[in-house]
């Protein structure tokens, strides 16, 4: 049976990256293959800094190395704002991280849709429907523009109540065009749940609904943070790491659904300090998983 092909990497550089004494992020693309891993998530959280030069040289020893990249888009983006400066703002922020990520050789870039204000009832609505007539207003304008060419937008489910961001609304801002893509993060919605996610059940009612909205094709080749979080009633509070006992969810069960659906997503790991160890374990087990399940 032919192998089909998961990435697996870390959302920035494990704390152990700098503890070996590497202090460039040009130096991580060789770092993260050497641990068996083939995807990266680099951060432009608190606005892009990067130079057309350095992410030029990132992005070709990434190539080099076989590393796909993903870009992180700031976290000031709010397509929720009524203020005009602000939504003038959210768009430029788009616009500066397609534009970096271009150079940088990454082809996908996640982003939060925004805060709605209010967990539930006629305030939220308002917020979602403004992030979405907003959100497609941009959608047309960047069809015209080069660094969109080929560059695959990925709104991201979240972990707070208060922000937009749950799997139904993500899901319909996926359909406002064929050329976005899901990140379903599965530590946020498990927080958003209050602890929703415990069984194969309960990850399988996830990608089900992502197949009957975008189809199958698209919910194969999503985009996936994961990673351990606590979370208050509020929802999430922090992230943890593999090592730490008595934070959900568990990851083997995903892992398990992938293998048998045929997916082919890009899967970050989000752990605290430690997302490339982590990255690493979820890839072994999932190696072990196919060896297994395909063996006579």
């Amino acid at each position: 049976m032919k192998q089909h092909t998961i990435r697996f990497g870390p959302a920035g550089n494990s704390a152990s990256f700098y503890n070996a004494g590497h202090k460039s992020t040009l130096e991580m693309p060789a770092w993260v293959a050497a641990m068996s891993l083939n995807a990266f998530e680099y951060s432009f959280g608190r606005g892009v800094r990067l130079s057309d030069k350095l992410a030029g040289e990132i992005g070709e020893k990434a190539k080099e190395y076989d590393v796909q990249l993903s870009v992180h888009m700031p976290y000031y983006i709010n397509l929720a704002t009524d203020d005009p400066e602000k939504q003038a703002n959210t768009k430029r922020y788009f616009l500066q991280s397609m534009r970096a990520a271009r150079f940088i050789g990454a082809t996908r870039g996640v982003f939060h849709p925004g805060t709605a204000g209010a967990a539930t009832g006629p305030q939220r609505r308002a917020a979602f429907e403004r992030a979405y007539q907003l959100f497609r207003s941009f959608l047309k304008e960047f069809a015209e523009l080069e660094d969109f060419q080929g560059f695959t937008l990925c709104p991201e489910t979240m972990g707070k109540l208060n922000q937009l961001g749950d799997l139904d609304e993500i899901l319909a801002i996926c359909n406002l065009d064929k050329q976005l893509l899901p990140c379903i993060d599965f530590g946020h919605l498990h927080c958003r749940g209050l602890g929703a996610i415990n069984t194969i059940h309960d990850y399988a009612a996830i990608l089900d609904k992502t197949e009957k909205v975008l189809g199958v094709a698209r919910a194969r080749n999503m985009h996936i943070h994961f990673s351990k979080i606590e979370f208050t009633k509020a929802g999430e509070r922090m992230h943890r790491t593999f090592a730490e006992e008595g934070y959900g969810p568990d990851f083997a069960p995903l892992l398990e659904l992938l293998a048998e659906r045929r997916y082919t997503p890009i899967i970050i790991c989000e752990s605290n300090g430690t997302m490339a160890e982590d990255a690493l374990v979820m890839k072994k087990f999932y190696e072990n998983y196919t060896k297994t399940r395909n063996s006579p």
